[in-house]
């Protein structure tokens, strides 16, 4: 485990996506799943199945953050081309990979291993390959960007191939309080203060409805644990004297 802060960006590809067609559920899953590791996710993105914005994002994200999590756009269709911009960020070259193939083989009978399904052993050069028990195709991880499938099951199993590799950081802990019925409006600007004098702390509000009516809690994050306790208690004596003047 490292002692230093250690960030990641999600970057979702696919068409299908931005259409609305299919719901992203990867990347809440990634930043929960990295969250237990220690690991911060700090920016999550969404771009189309067109080359140059994939090489854009990860260019920007893999120069800003310890790692990148891409999904989607390694299957067998034409319009899977995330490994090819992958292979452009980096500025490697690309080709079928005996290893990939291989595995590809230990699912697939060989004359049915046809041109489409061979695109899935496409790797950039440099690569290694990251694990998939499912359906074999691998992803792959190159630099500090890890390639990982758009189907969320697949996804999730090559997620648990490659957290054991990952460098870890401080774990973060939460607290969570409700606001007992306050409206944001209420208790905004002590929430606000108290975040700036306690900065190690992300200290957010978050409104939900529940029967009809908006219930407010607020969620306070940190690696510190003494540090997270005074923001805390901070905090509940901040909405304690909120509810006392809102009953007078």
């Amino acid at each position: 485990m490292s002692d230093k802060r250690v960030t990641a960006a999600v970057l979702v590809i696919g068409d299908e996506i931005l259409s609305g067609r299919t719901k992203d559920s990867n990347s809440g899953y990634i930043a929960h799943y990295l969250a237990q590791l220690g690991v911060e996710t700090r920016e999550i993105r969404v771009v189309p199945d067109v080359e140059d914005e994939i090489v854009a994002a990860l260019n920007a994200l893999r120069a800003r953050y310890d790692y990148v999590f891409t999904t989607g756009g390694i299957g067998p269709t034409h319009d899977d081309i995330t490994a090819d911009g992958v292979a452009k960020a980096f500025g490697v070259g690309i080709s079928e990979d005996p290893r990939a193939i291989a595995l590809l083989l230990e699912r697939i009978k060989p004359e049915d291993l046809n041109e489409a399904r061979r695109r899935m052993a496409r790797i950039p050069h440099g690569a290694e390959l990251v694990a998939n028990p499912i359906s074999k195709a691998p992803g792959f991880w190159i630099g500090n960007v890890i390639v990982m499938a758009g189907v969320p099951s697949v996804m999730q199993v090559m997620m648990d191939d490659v957290a054991p590799k990952l460098v870890k950081g401080a774990k973060i802990l939460s607290e969570i309080l409700d606001a007992h019925g306050l409206p944001e409006g209420a208790y905004a600007a002590g929430l606000g203060a108290l975040a700036k004098s306690l900065p190690e702390v992300s200290i957010g509000s978050y409104p939900r409805l529940q029967d009809g009516k908006f219930v407010n809690q607020i969620v306070l994050r940190a690696t510190d644990a003494a540090r997270l306790a005074l923001a805390t208690e901070e905090a509940r004596k901040m909405l304690a004297e909120i509810s006392t003047q809102h009953r007078l």
